[in-house]
């Protein structure tokens, strides 16, 4: 049987979550930058190790959100 073509890289971490926090400007998903994403595709094996290793740090980064609209409407008595 054939051995399919792969390439020996390291998977990105996106997880399909793709949504910029508008104050740390990362990803909510991954936790990468804009920048980060774009260069995905041209980093070495070893930036892409860095980055991942760097990746759990940045979770704390996020606020939590108090409940946007639905929270409002209810301190309002709406």
């Amino acid at each position: 049987m054939d051995e399919l073509w792969r390439r020996d890289e390291i998977e990105s971490p996106c997880i399909k979550v793709c949504v910029i926090h508008p104050e740390t400007r990362l990803c909510t998903g991954c936790l990468r930058s804009i920048d980060e994403i774009a260069a995905w595709g041209r980093m070495s094996p070893e930036e892409r190790h860095a980055l991942i290793e760097d990746l759990p740090q940045r979770q704390g980064l996020h606020r939590k959100r108090r409940g946007g609209r639905a929270a409002k409407l209810v301190r309002s008595g709406k």
